[in-house]
């Protein structure tokens, strides 16, 4: 086997994980800027997964991509998948009406907290001291910037720390399904999509979003700043989708993890001086380092923990990345 035999493993892997970090950075603040004019968070994940659905079909009809047929067996085992998913997403996109940048991806960098946490209710025993103290320091840097911010709004925060719970049960199922039934990237978005979009439509109806959140997008959409913004945040929905899929079925959910952990110190940094809404404070600020701190110490922790391990042993327990959506932030 020699380097021939490795090597394109390795770029593919290094494709995949980059090409997540960077569309999962880009979703962030391209969300936030659509949610900052247009509050309908549900109709924008339903617009999006349109857009993946539509994207989907037409590049199979052209010969452009290829999937196989719908499968009733695969859509149910998935279905809780997509929901999941899309609770996950849901959760994020309300949490940004109200939450700034950096505090958001603090909040869901503590998803490992609740993977930790569900691990041990299933029985799976103590993790290793430096996965445990490291997820510590970083529920314990929410808890400080949360102090220190100035903008705190109940709702958001609330918000955010459910979209966390979802999210970590989403990844779980999502590398099982891949691996379980040998589906591609683009096939698992297919069906991620083809299942949200009646799920959505029941609940943008059933809450009242829609249909004025469809008269308030005709207005917006007058404005071409606003038009070009919504564009991109459906376009980089379909990208940070498959990328995800992509680097969880090619890496692992752990890398997905990792990469999240790691873009997420870029996201902070740039979050205090995008879209503004930041009111900067000591306590704030140190939170925050405490936070990405110990993000960056959990993702060392669990990649040494992976390469102690047997090749031939399962893979390592499952973790969720920084998210999404549609889209988000997810």
């Amino acid at each position: 086997m020699g380097v021939d035999a490795v090597e394109p493993s390795s770029i593919l892997s290094f494709s995949s994980a980059f090409s997540y970090g960077v569309a999962s950075m880009a979703m962030v603040f391209v969300n936030k800027a659509v949610i900052m004019q247009y509050v309908h968070s549900m109709t924008l994940l339903t617009l999006q997964q349109v857009a993946t659905a539509l994207f989907i079909h037409f590049g199979q009809v052209l010969g452009m991509s290829k999937r196989k047929d719908l499968s009733m067996a695969t859509a149910k085992k998935l279905l809780p998948v997509s929901i999941f998913y899309n609770a996950n997403v849901a959760f994020a996109l309300a949490s940004l009406q109200g939450v700034n940048i950096p505090m958001y991806i603090a909040i869901k960098r503590i998803t490992p907290l609740a993977v930790l946490v569900s691990g041990f209710l299933r029985g799976k025993g103590k993790p290793p001291t430096q996965v445990s103290l490291s997820v510590v320091c970083t529920a314990l840097g929410v808890l400080v910037a949360a102090l220190g911010d100035f903008s705190f709004d109940l709702y958001g925060y609330s918000m955010a720390l459910t979209s966390v719970f979802f999210q970590t049960m989403y990844l779980i199922l999502v590398e099982k399904s891949g691996a379980d039934d040998g589906l591609s990237s683009m096939e698992l978005m297919f069906y991620n999509s083809i299942l949200s979009i009646p799920f959505l439509f029941f609940i943008i109806i059933a809450t009242g979003e829609f249909p004025h959140s469809l008269v308030v997008l005709s207005e917006k959409t007058a404005s071409v700043s606003f038009t070009v913004i919504l564009l991109i945040s459906l376009v980089m929905g379909i990208v940070l989708n498959y990328t995800m899929f992509w680097c969880t079925l090619v890496n692992s959910a752990l890398t997905t993890t990792i990469v999240g952990v790691l873009k997420g110190v870029g996201s902070t940094t740039l979050g205090f001086v995008v879209l503004g809404g930041v009111k900067v404070h000591a306590l704030n600020v140190t939170g925050l380092v405490i936070n990405t701190f110990g993000g960056v110490w959990y993702s060392y922790a669990k990649y040494t923990q992976k390469k102690k391990m047997p090749r031939k042993i399962a893979p390592d327990e499952v973790t969720s990345p920084q998210v999404a959506p549609g889209s988000v932030l997810r």
